[in-house]
């Protein structure tokens, strides 16, 4: 018996919701129970009103914590409800519920942990009415994202998702404010596959997006969870870049140094250059040594990690043998 659970993040999205949730399958082939979960991340309208005259099952936030939040509260309903795979999707209207069988059609096919939509995969479903700077600011994010996973994916920013039974075990994220990239450091980190697949949008003119107010908030806000997580899973790599200024600023200042002694035959006048040089040093040895006590523990996390897997594997056998008894 296949279980799917799809869910609708939202926030005060009361206007669009209801053409979106009406256009959600009600059957799929291979697919034999569909719950629809809307996530109310703390909405000041109807959202949640609208969302139970469709049938959805509803998850209220008292106040608007955050699309990460929304997403861990995601996972936790599909560990409890013990489905086979997730689709998460905007709530307003920006993608296509019949795009919804491609994504799992892929997931199956490619034995993918996770099958995500493209928005900028296929040049031919580019939006032409995309603002121009969030277009900028995706490909940057999707640039930082490669260069971080040695991958090559076109969009990490995109909320038009379905994860299999593993990538639901797997998945264990920290950030509040959103989730769509640590999604991909997390998944890599663990060696599990990620499938890109376009898909065509659509970009209402005007409409302001509930997410990004501020496109430098947001960029900020997602810069400091990725170099978080980054930090967490690379901690050598993260404190040796880190290491590798201060040498460069050491090395700087103590060329000055030696460059006004051997002009000059004596240290006076740029003594300065010399002890900035050696707090440089300092904190680069101080640094190098933070990265080496980090890797250590990454194996630590690592064990922590696999137990985690396996209490949620354990718990989820528990929960499909019991319900096969009844």
């Amino acid at each position: 018996m296949f279980n799917l659970l799809i869910a609708v993040p939202c926030y005060n999205e009361a206007a669009e919701l209801g053409a979106v949730l009406h256009r959600m399958p009600t059957a799929l082939d291979g697919v034999d129970q569909i719950t629809l979960l809307v996530i109310d991340d703390g909405s000041t309208d109807t959202t949640s009103e609208v969302a139970r005259q469709h049938g959805a099952e509803v998850i209220r936030h008292h106040r608007n914590m955050g699309l990460g939040i929304a997403f861990q509260n995601i996972l936790k309903a599909a560990l409890e409800k013990d489905v086979d795979a997730v689709v998460t999707m905007d709530g307003d209207g920006q993608f296509n519920p019949d795009d919804i069988p491609t994504l799992l059609g892929t997931l199956r096919d490619e034995k993918a942990a996770m099958v995500t939509a493209s928005r900028f995969m296929d040049p031919a479903f580019l939006p032409t009415n995309i603002p121009p700077a969030k277009l900028k600011g995706n490909r940057m994010m999707s640039w930082l994202i490669n260069r971080l996973c040695g991958a090559s994916f076109h969009d990490v920013s995109c909320g038009f998702r379905a994860y299999s039974r593993e990538a639901i075990l797997h998945l264990n994220l920290h950030g509040r404010f959103t989730y769509t990239q640590e999604v991909f450091l997390d998944i890599q980190a663990k060696r599990l596959k990620i499938v890109e697949v376009p898909v065509q949008v659509i970009y209402k003119a005007g409409r302001r997006s509930r997410m990004a107010h501020s496109l430098l908030r947001y960029g900020f806000q997602t810069l400091l969870i990725i170099l978080r997580s980054y930090r967490d899973y690379q901690p050598l790599r993260f404190f040796l870049w880190i290491a590798l200024f201060f040498y460069l600023l050491a090395i700087g200042f103590g060329a000055n140094l030696l460059i006004h002694f051997f002009e000059t035959g004596k240290f006076y006048g740029e003594i300065w250059s010399g002890m900035v040089s050696g707090v440089m040093l300092m904190l680069g040895v101080a640094t190098t040594l933070m990265g080496l006590l980090s890797d250590m523990m990454v194996r630590i996390r690592e064990n922590q990690e696999r137990v985690l897997y396996l209490l949620k594997r354990n718990g989820h056998t528990d929960r499909s043998e019991s319900s096969s008894s009844v």
